[in-house]
């Protein structure tokens, strides 16, 4: 979007990166220039100021230009090429180094997070599996890769396809830490969107930058027109729940969409999950073949050497690593905070267990009934096990179910009860968009007749009167059950709240149900200080007022957030809270660890996590999932250091367990599986099966941890990136020196910075109005600091005040384009030219060409006068910028000093456009080295160094 537009005559052709003057500045001739437009950015100026010029109309002017020497009689003091490099170098948007995104992130990367980028340049089309445990970063990792390509000019438009509850974050992670304005596709977002397409045009055609529901858009309706105009970039998130199975149907969509998505050969398409095994090899090798067509046949197990090939193949589309792998990569400490697992238990209370005994009856009752066709015995099973699992919840959610209609109530087949059943009742990985899982099930079977009823159809769907007076009269009891008093559920659960407060943590407590977060939610309000503040965030509030309840929760000092599993995945939450407190067992282990990874994750700025699994251990309900699903669960992720799922189909693992305490009776002991109807062999075959993914995985990780990725490559680019841009210790070392030299204060704490805004108009502005703030360069950040990044509105406004303040003569500012100091840290006179380099590459392949602008700021520095100067490396010419002064010197020595070196200057501008031309050379392997594509013909790469080079700065250095 052009913030300006200039009219001119038609002129002659600048290249890219060449400088033109009109409307009385300097600019910048950028890439997107055609034959009919120059599109401009000010020297010195930032993205926001971009302006588009039409030729062919004539308003103004347009000159090529040079960039002047400095001024010498206004010479600046010893700071101003330090703070004048720092400012230039933070404000470049078209970064030199060897990735072009990097100039434009507002996050800076971990080291190990490059490792998925550079497998990714290696690739064309890059077609990527970024598989990485849970918390380490891979919207991040897949973030770097979509920057990186659409900054190259390899994909031009986008698309994010995710489920529907993440579409919000991943809007606000790719504008906040990749300046992506993305716009939404959900069925509430679709009307508006069309409203501004043409005739015949798709909004896909419309806006270059989406993110997609997957739900939404996988209907043949829909995915034709989306497969036809979909961009040449695609990032399917949350992948596994597009793999193919044959025991999730609700797949079979997704994955005919990715199928169809993949089959155009020169699409990039970057598929991102934490489970992409799930104990299914089918379902993974489905996920390989998205990437490469005979993936589908490789060998079930790739260990040993006769599968080394294969291994490599893999290898280069797959990263798979556990945060053992990460947390130490290139001696960077990554602080994944350290997590504390334990286990808490309550009993029932008399009359809630008489309750218990009474539902339990009552469902082995229901069970056991085998009159009716097959879909009305099915109907009972679900509405039994909805019962006893609400009922194991809370009597807010018993009392609930029991007066509430059974969901699968009006189905008229076995298997649409079955689909409506394992929706409502369990804890599925594979949902569908727009579902509610979180709401009371529903007891009320809808399926005898009223005493005398004609048989019609309204009558077969009420209960009977009996039935409905029990289930009425048990939900009056469980009614009266609710509060601490006759719940030891909740009293116990109080004082542990109380406790997780008392040490500090910001506790989130998980229910499976509606009425039960909002019944803890209020008994909590009851129970702890006012001083406490609880929230609930249910299912019943759309994605984007959950986010808005639980940023509002996050300003109070001392917080409890209770939640149902609608905050399982999606809103990362490690910025406000640090435990998580299962107040309702899952029925799927998988979502045990996604809960725990809403805070337990790379950013949290708590150094431990508190985790907390609660279950009763009269409740038979909660027995049977924890010992035959959690633990085992948790003792491979504590020997493995990851999270592997059950293998087959956990639903119906659980059912067969329930089926077995409602047929067989309650076993003394839940191990002993004779009393189910699941065996002790088929319990063991099970187990054995779930081990053996287990180890298979374990070897995956360890043959796709990318450690064939030298650490050597990834510092030697890592080393490049912070050299080009600023790292983060240079932006804390700006904002403290611009911030002092203005008359404001800083103090240090920590790696933090508590900044006194100097009191001047600019400055203010530039920090978004605020007098103070405190500020943190690196994660993890707490609530109250500014993450501050080369790309943070308010560092690139300090860093445009400096440059500005320094070029114009008619405004004041402390850093200068020329100066002189005397210092012990020179022997003889030296001068250190600050010198900005812009380069125009060139990237053919085919008929096509595109063209990349590139800046860089460098420092050059010789001894003795310019004619006969003898140049220094450029480590010499570094150490430089940290020389003190060491006696006085008057502005007009100063002025005399830097004259000098530009009456001479003839003599150096050779030497300048030489280093020019080395440094270009060097840019251009650099960019080779890291796209270097293995089947990449016909690709022709120039560099184009436009001479001579700007010098922004002089400064002499005489021997004190």
């Amino acid at each position: 979007m052009f913030t300006d537009l200039i009219l001119v005559k038609p002129m002659t052709d600048y290249q890219t990166g060449s400088l033109v003057r009109t409307r009385g500045r300097e600019w910048v001739v950028l890439p997107e220039s055609g034959d009919d437009w120059l599109i401009l950015r000010p020297l010195g100026g930032t993205d926001r100021e971009i302006a588009g010029v039409y030729l062919p109309l004539e308003s103004e002017d347009v000159a090529p230009a040079r960039f002047d020497l400095p001024d010498p009689n206004r010479p600046g003091d010893f700071r101003s090429c330090r703070l004048l490099r720092d400012a230039v170098r933070l404000g470049f948007r078209s970064s030199a180094g060897p990735f072009r995104s990097f100039a434009r992130l507002n996050v800076e990367a971990r080291p190990y997070q490059l490792v998925p980028l550079l497998m990714a340049l290696k690739l064309d089309p890059v077609r990527l599996l970024i598989a990485d445990d849970v918390g380490i970063g891979k919207t991040i990792e897949a973030g770097l890769v979509v920057r990186e390509l659409l900054d190259r000019g390899e994909a031009q438009r986008l698309a994010v396809l995710c489920p529907p509850h993440l579409a919000e974050q991943w809007q606000r992670e790719l504008r906040d830490k990749f300046h992506i304005e993305a716009e939404l596709v959900l069925s509430s977002t679709v009307g508006r969107l069309e409203r501004h397409t043409a005739v015949g045009q798709s909004l896909f055609d419309l806006y270059p930058y989406v993110i997609v529901s997957t739900d939404y858009i996988k209907s043949s309706r829909r995915r034709d027109d989306f497969v036809r105009t979909c961009p040449n970039l695609v990032v399917v998130d949350e992948a596994h729940t597009c793999a193919y199975s044959v025991a999730a149907r609700g797949r079979h969509l997704r994955h005919q969409l990715l199928q169809q998505l993949a089959a155009r050969s020169d699409r990039h398409l970057i598929l991102v999950t934490a489970t992409p095994h799930s104990g299914d090899e089918g379902a993974f090798r489905s996920l390989l073949g998205l990437l490469k067509p005979e993936f589908l046949t490789l060998p079930d197990d790739l260990t040993g050497t006769s599968n080394e090939r294969h291994r490599r193949r893999v290898a280069a589309h797959l990263v798979q690593r556990r945060r053992a792998d990460v947390q130490d990569y290139m001696d960077a400490d990554t602080p994944f905070p350290k997590r504390e697992d334990a286990e808490e238990t309550y009993s029932l209370t008399d009359g809630y267990k008489a309750l218990f005994n009474t539902v339990l009856a009552y469902a082995r009752e229901r069970v056991q009934d085998d009159s009716g066709p097959h879909y009305r015995r099915r109907v009972r099973w679900w509405s039994a096990l909805a019962l006893l699992r609400s009922l194991a919840s809370s009597p807010a959610a018993a009392a609930a179910t029991l007066r509430t209609r059974s969901s699968t109530a009006n189905t008229e087949t076995g298997e649409e009860a079955d689909a409506i059943g394992e929706r409502s009742v369990l804890d599925l990985d594979d949902v569908e968009a727009g579902e509610r899982l979180d709401v009371a099930p529903g007891a009320d079977e809808g399926d005898e007749r009223d005493d005398g009823d004609d048989g019609d159809d309204a009558g077969a769907k009420q209960a009977s009167r009996p039935q409905r007076d029990r289930l009425l009269r048990m939900a009056r009891r469980a009614e009266a059950l609710c509060g601490p008093q006759q719940d030891a559920k909740l009293r116990k659960a109080i004082r542990l709240v109380k406790g997780l407060l008392k040490d500090g943590y910001h506790p989130i407590l998980f229910c499976r149900f509606i009425p039960t977060a909002e019944y803890v939610a209020d008994e909590l309000r009851k129970a702890l200080s006012s001083k406490v503040e609880v929230a609930a965030v249910t299912g019943r509030l759309p994605p984007k007022e959950r986010e808005q309840r639980v940023e509002a929760l996050g300003e109070h000092p001392q917080r409890v957030l209770v939640a149902t599993d609608c905050l399982s995945e999606g809103i990362n939450l490690q910025h406000h809270f640090d435990a998580v407190m299962h107040y309702d067992l899952s029925w799927n282990p998988t979502r045990h660890e996604q809960r725990e990874g809403r805070a337990d994750r790379y950013g949290q700025p708590s150094p431990t996590v508190r985790t907390l699994t609660y279950y009763g251990v009269d409740n038979q309900i909660d027995g049977l999932v924890l010992d035959v699903l959690l633990r085992k669960h948790r003792t491979i992720r504590t020997s493995l250091g990851i999270s592997v799922p059950i293998p087959g189909n956990t639903s119906e693992l659980v059912q067969a367990l329930i089926h077995g305490l409602l047929l067989r009776g309650a076993p003394a002991d839940p191990q002993q599986l004779s009393l189910f109807d699941v065996s002790d062999e088929a319990y063991q075959e099970i187990h054995t099966q779930w081990d053996n993914v287990a180890e298979r995985e374990k070897r995956s990780r360890t043959m796709f941890a990318q450690r064939s990725i030298k650490v050597d490559e990834v510092a030697q680019e890592w080393r490049a990136v912070r050299e080009a841009i600023g790292s983060a210790l240079d932006v804390q070392r700006f904002l403290a020196e611009v911030m002092q030299v203005h008359g404001g204060a800083v103090a240090r704490r920590n790696g933090s910075l508590q900044v006194q805004v100097p009191n001047k108009a600019p400055l203010r502005e530039a920090c978004g109005g605020l007098d103070t703030f405190h500020a943190r360069f690196q994660l993890p950040v707490s609530g109250d600091q500014l993450h501050l990044t080369r790309t943070h509105p308010v560092v690139e406004g300090l860093a445009a005040y400096v440059l500005d303040t320094a070029l114009d003569p008619l405004l004041e500012g402390v850093a200068r384009r020329c100066g002189a100091i005397r210092t012990q840290a020179v022997q003889t006179r030296t001068t250190l030219l600050l010198v900005r380099m812009r380069y125009h590459i060139v990237i053919s392949k085919g008929g096509d060409e595109r063209a990349l602008l590139a800046e860089e700021c460098g420092l050059q520095a010789f001894t003795g006068a310019p004619s006969a100067a003898q140049w220094l490396s450029a480590q010499e010419a570094e150490r430089l910028l940290d020389a003190q002064p060491a006696a006085n010197i008057t502005p007009q020595q100063a002025t005399s000093f830097v004259s000098r070196v530009i009456e001479g200057f003839e003599h150096l501008r050779a030497p300048l456009n030489g280093a020019a031309r080395k440094r270009g050379k060097e840019l251009l392997e650099a960019h080779r080295r890291v796209r270097a594509a293995a089947k990449i013909t016909g690709v022709r790469h120039d560099v184009r160094p436009h001479l001579p080079p700007d010098v922004l700065g002089i400064y002499v250095l005489l021997p004190a």
